[in-house]
């Protein structure tokens, strides 16, 4: 994955590390929060919106006038390339979920010519989940949490 967003959300780390005192292993509860969030992003991909719920901007008439006839016609979604390439790896400490494809930084941080289209994080520079991402999330480890 090109780009790299460290979570620093507070609340979401905090209970992971009250779940971490609790299990040796942590790799199911991190491949399960990546597989949310893998989901959490495909979702954004149908609604094209942000994490935050806010629609993606739409094609500046440059990409208008450029775009091949063969394509999906749908922003972020020229060939269903970048899509494809969202997957996820987790180990017992941690998870990294993301896009195979570079140039999907360009998208999630923009750029001085292109808007931010999030689909990662409320905020990349924050490393902020969105309100329902940290939800799915605690919601994850809770359920761990509970004998």
């Amino acid at each position: 994955m090109a780009a790299s967003i460290t979570l620093l959300d507070a609340q979401v780390l905090d209970v992971l590390h009250d779940l971490m005192r609790k299990i040796n292993n942590m790799t199911p509860v991190m491949d399960s929060i990546g597989q949310e969030m893998e989901a959490q992003v495909s979702d954004r991909f149908e609604t094209q919106m942000d994490p935050m719920g806010v629609a993606w901007s739409p094609w500046a008439n440059s990409t208008k006038a450029h775009y091949p006839e063969d394509g999906n016609g749908r922003v972020l979604d020229r060939y269903g390339d970048m899509l494809s390439s969202l997957g996820h790896q987790a180990d017992s400490s941690s998870v990294a979920y993301g896009f195979a494809m570079p140039y999907a930084a360009y998208h999630e941080f923009s750029t001085k010519h292109m808007p931010r289209r999030g689909m990662l994080t409320a905020d990349p520079e924050g490393g902020v989940l969105s309100p329902s991402d940290q939800a799915a999330v605690l919601d994850i480890i809770q359920r761990y949490l509970t004998p």
